[in-house]
Protein backbone atom coordinates (compact mmCIF):
# COMPACT_ATOMS: atom_id res chain seq x y z
CA UNK A 1 0.00 0.00 0.00
CA UNK A 2 1.31 3.23 -1.12
CA UNK A 3 2.52 5.24 2.07
CA UNK A 4 0.07 7.93 3.50
CA UNK A 5 1.02 11.56 3.23
CA UNK A 6 0.71 12.61 6.77
CA UNK A 7 -0.01 16.21 7.77
CA UNK A 8 0.62 18.62 11.09
CA UNK A 9 -1.58 21.30 10.93
CA UNK A 10 -0.56 24.27 13.12
CA UNK A 11 -4.07 26.88 14.09
CA UNK A 12 -7.02 25.57 14.45
CA UNK A 13 -9.74 28.59 13.81
CA UNK A 14 -11.68 28.95 11.24
CA UNK A 15 -9.34 27.87 8.56
CA UNK A 16 -8.04 25.12 10.63
CA UNK A 17 -11.34 23.33 11.39
CA UNK A 18 -11.86 23.76 7.68
CA UNK A 19 -9.28 21.53 6.67
CA UNK A 20 -10.06 18.78 8.88
CA UNK A 21 -13.58 18.28 8.17
CA UNK A 22 -12.70 18.32 4.24
CA UNK A 23 -10.45 15.58 5.65
CA UNK A 24 -12.37 13.34 7.66
CA UNK A 25 -15.72 13.79 4.87
CA UNK A 26 -13.38 13.56 1.67
CA UNK A 27 -10.66 10.91 2.89
CA UNK A 28 -11.55 8.36 -0.08
CA UNK A 29 -12.12 10.93 -2.53
CA UNK A 30 -8.68 12.21 -1.73
CA UNK A 31 -7.21 8.90 -1.64
CA UNK A 32 -8.94 8.51 -5.26
CA UNK A 33 -7.09 11.47 -6.56
CA UNK A 34 -3.51 11.66 -5.30
CA UNK A 35 -3.18 7.95 -5.01
CA UNK A 36 -2.30 7.68 -1.28
CA UNK A 37 -4.42 8.38 1.76
CA UNK A 38 -4.14 12.17 3.26
CA UNK A 39 -3.94 11.63 6.96
CA UNK A 40 -3.58 14.40 9.92
CA UNK A 41 -0.91 13.26 12.27
CA UNK A 42 -0.86 16.14 15.13
CA UNK A 43 -2.45 19.56 15.62
CA UNK A 44 -1.76 22.43 17.62
CA UNK A 45 -2.90 25.72 18.71
CA UNK A 46 -3.67 28.22 21.79
CA UNK A 47 -6.12 26.51 23.38
CA UNK A 48 -7.03 22.08 23.79
CA UNK A 49 -10.46 22.95 25.74
CA UNK A 50 -11.99 25.68 22.91
CA UNK A 51 -15.29 23.82 21.55
CA UNK A 52 -14.32 23.49 17.67
CA UNK A 53 -17.31 21.35 16.57
CA UNK A 54 -14.81 18.56 15.19
CA UNK A 55 -13.55 15.61 16.21
CA UNK A 56 -10.08 15.86 17.53
CA UNK A 57 -9.38 13.19 19.47
CA UNK A 58 -7.58 10.84 16.97
CA UNK A 59 -4.61 13.31 16.53
CA UNK A 60 -2.00 13.78 18.73
CA UNK A 61 -1.82 17.69 20.11
CA UNK A 62 1.07 19.50 20.39
CA UNK A 63 1.53 22.93 22.80
CA UNK A 64 4.19 24.27 20.68
CA UNK A 65 4.06 24.68 16.80
CA UNK A 66 7.66 24.31 16.45
CA UNK A 67 7.98 21.08 18.43
CA UNK A 68 4.77 19.85 15.74
CA UNK A 69 6.78 21.06 12.80
CA UNK A 70 9.48 18.92 13.43
CA UNK A 71 7.79 15.58 14.34
CA UNK A 72 8.91 12.70 12.52
CA UNK A 73 5.38 11.42 11.61
CA UNK A 74 4.64 14.43 9.84
CA UNK A 75 5.59 15.36 5.94
CA UNK A 76 3.85 18.38 5.40
CA UNK A 77 3.38 20.94 8.28
CA UNK A 78 0.73 23.47 7.58
CA UNK A 79 0.44 27.09 8.84
CA UNK A 80 -2.27 28.31 9.62
CA UNK A 81 -1.67 30.56 12.49
CA UNK A 82 -0.76 33.90 10.76
CA UNK A 83 1.35 36.62 11.38
CA UNK A 84 4.27 37.74 9.73
CA UNK A 85 6.66 37.03 12.83
CA UNK A 86 6.48 34.88 16.03
CA UNK A 87 5.23 31.38 16.31
CA UNK A 88 4.52 31.13 12.30
CA UNK A 89 7.66 32.80 11.31
CA UNK A 90 9.57 29.99 13.95
CA UNK A 91 7.63 26.97 12.97
CA UNK A 92 7.99 27.24 9.38
CA UNK A 93 11.88 27.75 9.47
CA UNK A 94 11.43 24.49 11.60
CA UNK A 95 9.99 22.55 9.42
CA UNK A 96 11.96 23.59 6.30
CA UNK A 97 15.06 22.77 8.85
CA UNK A 98 13.31 19.42 9.58
CA UNK A 99 12.93 18.37 6.29
CA UNK A 100 9.29 19.14 5.94
CA UNK A 101 7.43 20.53 2.65
CA UNK A 102 5.36 23.41 3.95
CA UNK A 103 1.74 24.60 3.06
CA UNK A 104 0.11 28.04 4.01
CA UNK A 105 -2.27 30.78 4.14
CA UNK A 106 -0.25 33.32 5.59
CA UNK A 107 0.29 36.03 3.40
CA UNK A 108 2.02 38.38 5.64
CA UNK A 109 4.66 36.20 6.78
CA UNK A 110 5.47 35.39 3.17
CA UNK A 111 4.90 39.12 1.22
CA UNK A 112 7.94 39.53 4.61
CA UNK A 113 9.98 37.03 4.46
CA UNK A 114 8.76 35.36 1.23
CA UNK A 115 12.57 35.58 -0.14
CA UNK A 116 14.32 34.22 2.71
CA UNK A 117 12.06 31.23 3.01
CA UNK A 118 12.02 30.25 -0.36
CA UNK A 119 15.84 30.07 -0.86
CA UNK A 120 15.90 28.08 2.51
CA UNK A 121 13.40 26.02 1.47
CA UNK A 122 15.38 25.11 -2.15
CA UNK A 123 18.30 24.54 -0.32
CA UNK A 124 16.58 21.83 1.58
CA UNK A 125 15.10 20.28 -1.44
CA UNK A 126 11.50 21.39 -0.06
CA UNK A 127 8.46 22.98 -1.12
CA UNK A 128 6.32 25.91 -0.11
CA UNK A 129 2.50 26.01 -1.65
CA UNK A 130 0.36 29.13 -0.36
CA UNK A 131 -2.65 29.43 -2.86
CA UNK A 132 -4.99 30.18 0.50
CA UNK A 133 -2.84 33.13 0.83
CA UNK A 134 -4.29 34.90 -1.49
CA UNK A 135 -8.07 35.44 -3.15
CA UNK A 136 -9.19 32.55 -0.68
CA UNK A 137 -10.89 30.05 -2.81
CA UNK A 138 -9.41 31.60 -6.21
CA UNK A 139 -6.54 29.47 -8.23
CA UNK A 140 -4.88 32.32 -9.15
CA UNK A 141 -1.35 31.17 -7.88
CA UNK A 142 -2.14 28.09 -9.67
CA UNK A 143 -3.07 29.98 -12.37
CA UNK A 144 0.06 31.86 -12.71
CA UNK A 145 2.76 29.25 -12.17
CA UNK A 146 1.12 26.63 -14.40
CA UNK A 147 -1.61 27.73 -16.40
CA UNK A 148 -0.09 31.01 -17.51
CA UNK A 149 3.70 29.36 -17.49
CA UNK A 150 4.12 29.90 -20.95
CA UNK A 151 3.26 33.93 -21.20
CA UNK A 152 5.11 36.82 -20.75
CA UNK A 153 2.72 38.79 -17.92
CA UNK A 154 1.82 42.09 -18.83
CA UNK A 155 -0.35 42.73 -16.06
CA UNK A 156 -1.72 42.04 -12.47
CA UNK A 157 -5.21 43.69 -11.17
CA UNK A 158 -7.94 42.99 -8.99
CA UNK A 159 -10.09 42.99 -5.95
CA UNK A 160 -9.14 41.18 -2.75
CA UNK A 161 -10.21 41.81 0.11
CA UNK A 162 -13.21 41.21 0.19
CA UNK A 163 -14.52 43.00 2.77
CA UNK A 164 -13.21 46.55 1.65
CA UNK A 165 -15.53 45.71 -1.39
CA UNK A 166 -18.71 44.82 1.15
CA UNK A 167 -18.36 48.26 2.90
CA UNK A 168 -17.99 49.76 -0.95
CA UNK A 169 -21.20 48.08 -1.99
CA UNK A 170 -22.86 48.42 1.06
CA UNK A 171 -22.55 51.79 1.04
CA UNK A 172 -23.75 52.68 -2.32
CA UNK A 173 -26.45 50.36 -2.15
CA UNK A 174 -28.11 51.53 0.98
CA UNK A 175 -26.73 55.05 0.42
CA UNK A 176 -24.82 54.90 4.22
CA UNK A 177 -21.88 56.99 5.06
CA UNK A 178 -18.38 55.23 4.99
CA UNK A 179 -18.57 55.05 8.99
CA UNK A 180 -21.99 53.76 9.20
CA UNK A 181 -21.04 50.68 7.40
CA UNK A 182 -17.48 50.40 8.90
CA UNK A 183 -19.34 49.97 12.16
CA UNK A 184 -21.74 47.60 10.72
CA UNK A 185 -18.94 45.05 8.76
CA UNK A 186 -16.87 45.43 12.57
CA UNK A 187 -20.05 44.24 14.09
CA UNK A 188 -20.91 41.67 11.75
CA UNK A 189 -17.55 40.00 12.48
CA UNK A 190 -16.03 40.92 8.47
CA UNK A 191 -13.15 42.96 10.07
CA UNK A 192 -9.84 41.87 11.41
CA UNK A 193 -9.11 42.57 14.92
CA UNK A 194 -7.30 45.04 13.60
CA UNK A 195 -9.63 46.66 10.97
CA UNK A 196 -6.51 48.93 9.55
CA UNK A 197 -5.32 45.65 7.72
CA UNK A 198 -7.97 45.47 5.46
CA UNK A 199 -9.61 49.33 5.20
CA UNK A 200 -6.37 50.33 5.02
CA UNK A 201 -5.22 48.12 1.95
CA UNK A 202 -2.45 46.12 4.34
CA UNK A 203 -3.96 43.05 3.70
CA UNK A 204 -4.84 43.39 0.19
CA UNK A 205 -1.41 44.88 -0.55
CA UNK A 206 0.41 41.89 0.83
CA UNK A 207 -1.52 39.43 -1.42
CA UNK A 208 -0.39 41.94 -4.63
CA UNK A 209 3.34 41.66 -3.69
CA UNK A 210 3.00 37.70 -3.64
CA UNK A 211 1.32 37.78 -7.20
CA UNK A 212 3.83 41.01 -8.64
CA UNK A 213 6.68 38.02 -7.41
CA UNK A 214 5.33 35.04 -9.86
CA UNK A 215 4.14 37.31 -12.10
CA UNK A 216 7.61 39.32 -12.83
CA UNK A 217 9.86 36.67 -12.26
CA UNK A 218 10.61 39.58 -8.73
CA UNK A 219 11.55 39.56 -5.16
CA UNK A 220 9.13 39.82 -3.21
CA UNK A 221 8.66 43.42 -1.97
CA UNK A 222 5.74 44.60 0.15
CA UNK A 223 7.59 47.76 1.12
CA UNK A 224 7.27 49.13 -2.60
CA UNK A 225 3.87 48.91 -2.55
CA UNK A 226 1.96 52.18 -3.34
CA UNK A 227 -0.44 51.59 -0.51
CA UNK A 228 -3.69 54.26 0.48
CA UNK A 229 -7.04 52.74 1.93
CA UNK A 230 -10.84 53.54 1.57
CA UNK A 231 -11.01 55.68 4.89
CA UNK A 232 -11.43 59.02 3.03
CA UNK A 233 -14.43 57.56 0.43
CA UNK A 234 -17.48 59.44 0.66
CA UNK A 235 -20.80 58.41 -0.24
CA UNK A 236 -20.65 61.50 -2.17
CA UNK A 237 -17.76 60.30 -4.50
CA UNK A 238 -19.46 56.95 -4.76
CA UNK A 239 -22.73 58.93 -6.06
CA UNK A 240 -21.02 60.98 -8.11
CA UNK A 241 -18.65 58.62 -9.49
CA UNK A 242 -21.69 56.33 -10.19
CA UNK A 243 -23.05 59.28 -12.43
CA UNK A 244 -19.97 59.22 -14.88
CA UNK A 245 -20.24 55.84 -15.36
CA UNK A 246 -17.35 54.78 -12.73
CA UNK A 247 -17.61 52.15 -9.65
CA UNK A 248 -15.20 52.96 -7.20
CA UNK A 249 -13.12 49.65 -5.83
CA UNK A 250 -9.86 49.18 -3.57
CA UNK A 251 -8.22 48.11 -6.96
CA UNK A 252 -4.78 46.18 -6.56
CA UNK A 253 -2.37 46.87 -9.89
CA UNK A 254 1.07 45.66 -10.84
CA UNK A 255 3.09 45.31 -14.20
CA UNK A 256 6.17 45.73 -15.12
CA UNK A 257 7.51 48.58 -17.08
CA UNK A 258 11.03 50.15 -18.17
CA UNK A 259 10.99 52.65 -15.28
CA UNK A 260 10.56 49.73 -13.10
CA UNK A 261 7.89 47.56 -11.26
CA UNK A 262 4.74 49.42 -10.11
CA UNK A 263 2.74 48.10 -7.75
CA UNK A 264 -0.13 49.81 -6.01
CA UNK A 265 -3.56 49.20 -3.75
CA UNK A 266 -5.91 52.05 -3.85
CA UNK A 267 -9.36 52.80 -4.34
CA UNK A 268 -9.70 53.44 -8.45
CA UNK A 269 -12.74 53.83 -10.67
CA UNK A 270 -13.37 51.29 -13.04
CA UNK A 271 -16.85 51.23 -15.74
CA UNK A 272 -19.30 49.83 -14.32
CA UNK A 273 -19.93 47.83 -17.41
CA UNK A 274 -16.49 46.06 -16.84
CA UNK A 275 -16.23 42.57 -14.53
CA UNK A 276 -14.49 44.32 -11.85
CA UNK A 277 -17.05 47.20 -11.60
CA UNK A 278 -20.16 44.40 -11.42
CA UNK A 279 -18.50 42.62 -8.36
CA UNK A 280 -20.76 42.69 -5.59
CA UNK A 281 -20.19 41.73 -1.49
CA UNK A 282 -17.02 40.54 -0.31
CA UNK A 283 -16.34 38.50 -3.54
CA UNK A 284 -12.97 38.60 -4.79
CA UNK A 285 -12.16 38.72 -8.40
CA UNK A 286 -8.38 38.85 -10.15
CA UNK A 287 -7.63 39.82 -13.87
CA UNK A 288 -4.71 37.99 -15.43
CA UNK A 289 -3.31 39.34 -18.49
CA UNK A 290 -0.72 38.21 -20.58
CA UNK A 291 0.84 38.55 -24.13
CA UNK A 292 -0.35 35.01 -25.49
CA UNK A 293 -3.74 34.59 -23.36
CA UNK A 294 -4.64 38.20 -23.37
CA UNK A 295 -6.84 38.61 -20.45
CA UNK A 296 -8.22 36.04 -18.11
CA UNK A 297 -10.79 36.94 -15.09
CA UNK A 298 -10.96 34.77 -12.20
CA UNK A 299 -13.74 35.39 -9.57
CA UNK A 300 -14.84 33.36 -6.34
CA UNK A 301 -15.05 33.83 -3.14
CA UNK A 302 -11.90 35.63 -1.19
CA UNK A 303 -12.08 34.34 2.43
CA UNK A 304 -14.20 31.57 5.13
CA UNK A 305 -13.54 28.63 6.19
CA UNK A 306 -14.04 26.14 3.11
CA UNK A 307 -13.10 28.73 0.17
CA UNK A 308 -10.18 28.69 2.15
CA UNK A 309 -9.15 25.23 3.15
CA UNK A 310 -10.26 24.19 -0.38
CA UNK A 311 -7.28 26.00 -1.44
CA UNK A 312 -5.26 24.25 1.31
CA UNK A 313 -6.18 20.91 0.24
CA UNK A 314 -5.55 21.57 -3.59
CA UNK A 315 -1.78 22.44 -2.51
CA UNK A 316 -1.73 19.11 -0.25
CA UNK A 317 -2.75 17.15 -3.17
CA UNK A 318 -0.73 18.28 -5.35
CA UNK A 319 2.82 17.48 -3.10
CA UNK A 320 0.41 14.28 -2.09
CA UNK A 321 0.94 13.72 -6.57
CA UNK A 322 4.20 14.16 -6.19
CA UNK A 323 4.29 17.72 -7.67
CA UNK A 324 7.56 19.58 -6.67
CA UNK A 325 7.29 23.73 -7.78
CA UNK A 326 9.42 26.69 -6.98
CA UNK A 327 7.77 28.79 -4.61
CA UNK A 328 7.06 31.90 -6.80
CA UNK A 329 7.28 29.71 -10.31
CA UNK A 330 10.78 29.81 -11.04
CA UNK A 331 14.33 29.22 -8.81
CA UNK A 332 14.39 31.98 -5.71
CA UNK A 333 18.23 32.32 -6.45
CA UNK A 334 16.80 33.64 -9.88
CA UNK A 335 14.43 36.13 -8.68
CA UNK A 336 15.71 39.64 -9.36
CA UNK A 337 15.19 42.31 -7.38
CA UNK A 338 13.06 45.02 -8.99
CA UNK A 339 13.61 48.83 -8.94
CA UNK A 340 10.29 50.45 -7.66
CA UNK A 341 8.54 52.73 -9.98
CA UNK A 342 5.38 55.09 -8.76
CA UNK A 343 2.56 54.89 -10.88
CA UNK A 344 4.73 55.33 -14.04
CA UNK A 345 1.64 54.74 -16.24
CA UNK A 346 -0.49 57.00 -17.33
CA UNK A 347 -3.88 56.87 -16.60
CA UNK A 348 -7.19 59.37 -16.91
CA UNK A 349 -8.12 60.54 -12.88
CA UNK A 350 -11.10 61.22 -11.17
CA UNK A 351 -11.12 64.86 -9.42
CA UNK A 352 -13.24 65.91 -6.86
CA UNK A 353 -12.87 69.60 -5.08
CA UNK A 354 -14.86 72.24 -3.74
CA UNK A 355 -15.05 75.42 -5.35
CA UNK A 356 -15.64 78.81 -3.52
CA UNK A 357 -18.34 80.65 -5.19
CA UNK A 358 -16.54 83.60 -6.63
CA UNK A 359 -16.00 84.41 -10.23
CA UNK A 360 -13.60 82.59 -12.59
CA UNK A 361 -12.98 79.88 -9.98
CA UNK A 362 -13.58 77.45 -12.66
CA UNK A 363 -11.09 78.91 -15.00
CA UNK A 364 -8.46 78.85 -12.50
CA UNK A 365 -8.69 75.13 -12.22
CA UNK A 366 -8.72 74.90 -15.67
CA UNK A 367 -5.34 76.74 -16.06
CA UNK A 368 -3.79 74.73 -13.46
CA UNK A 369 -4.60 71.65 -14.76
CA UNK A 370 -3.66 72.84 -18.59
CA UNK A 371 0.09 74.65 -16.60
CA UNK A 372 0.42 71.09 -15.69
CA UNK A 373 0.10 68.90 -19.21
CA UNK A 374 -3.17 67.74 -18.16
CA UNK A 375 -6.42 67.95 -20.13
CA UNK A 376 -10.25 67.64 -19.14
CA UNK A 377 -12.28 65.40 -20.86
CA UNK A 378 -15.64 65.64 -19.07
CA UNK A 379 -16.51 68.16 -16.23
CA UNK A 380 -19.98 68.54 -13.91
CA UNK A 381 -20.91 70.91 -11.68
CA UNK A 382 -23.71 70.21 -9.27
CA UNK A 383 -26.18 73.00 -7.67
CA UNK A 384 -25.20 74.47 -4.14
CA UNK A 385 -26.22 75.98 -1.54
CA UNK A 386 -23.74 77.68 0.36
CA UNK A 387 -20.59 79.36 -0.02
CA UNK A 388 -19.06 76.23 -1.85
CA UNK A 389 -20.07 74.03 -5.04
CA UNK A 390 -18.94 70.65 -5.89
CA UNK A 391 -17.27 70.18 -9.28
CA UNK A 392 -16.33 67.08 -10.81
CA UNK A 393 -13.54 66.36 -13.44
CA UNK A 394 -12.49 63.38 -15.47
CA UNK A 395 -8.96 63.54 -17.42
CA UNK A 396 -7.82 62.33 -20.22
CA UNK A 397 -4.25 60.66 -19.49
CA UNK A 398 -1.82 61.59 -17.59
CA UNK A 399 0.71 61.20 -15.22
CA UNK A 400 1.38 60.82 -11.79
CA UNK A 401 3.84 63.35 -11.35
CA UNK A 402 1.69 66.03 -13.82
CA UNK A 403 -1.39 65.36 -11.23
CA UNK A 404 0.67 66.27 -8.10
CA UNK A 405 1.56 69.52 -9.68
CA UNK A 406 -1.70 70.04 -11.03
CA UNK A 407 -3.32 69.29 -6.86
CA UNK A 408 -0.35 71.39 -5.52
CA UNK A 409 -1.02 74.41 -7.81
CA UNK A 410 -4.62 74.56 -7.07
CA UNK A 411 -3.97 75.15 -3.30
CA UNK A 412 -2.35 78.70 -4.72
CA UNK A 413 -5.52 79.38 -6.78
CA UNK A 414 -7.29 80.23 -3.68
CA UNK A 415 -10.64 79.34 -5.50
CA UNK A 416 -10.10 75.58 -3.77
CA UNK A 417 -11.89 74.74 -0.05
CA UNK A 418 -10.27 71.80 1.92
CA UNK A 419 -8.26 69.14 0.01
CA UNK A 420 -9.06 67.69 -3.58
CA UNK A 421 -9.91 64.15 -4.42
CA UNK A 422 -7.89 62.56 -6.73
CA UNK A 423 -8.91 59.12 -7.65
CA UNK A 424 -7.26 56.98 -10.88
CA UNK A 425 -9.50 55.49 -13.70
CA UNK A 426 -8.36 51.85 -14.98
CA UNK A 427 -8.92 50.74 -18.05
CA UNK A 428 -10.54 46.87 -17.97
Amino acid sequence: MTEPLRLGIAGLGTVGVGIVRIIQKHAALLEARSGRPVVISAVSARSRTKNRDVNLSDYDWEDDPVTLATREDIDVFVEVMGGSEGPAKDATEAAIRAGKDVVTANKALLAIHGQALAEAAEVAGRVIRFEAAVAGGIPVVKALTEGLAGNEITRVMGVMNGSCNYILTRMEDAGLSYEAVFDEANQLGYLEADPELDVGGIDAAHKLALLSSIAFGTQVDFDAVELEGIGAITIDDIRQAADMGFKIKLLGVAQLTGRGLEQRMSPCLVPDTSPLGQLQGGTNMVVLEGDAVSQIVLRGPGAGEGPTASAVMGDVMDIARGMRLSTFGQPAKTLRKARAARAAVPAPYYLRMQLLDKPGALAKVAHALGEAGISINRMRQYEHGDATAPVLIVTHKTTQTALDEALADFRATGVVSGDPVAIRIEAV
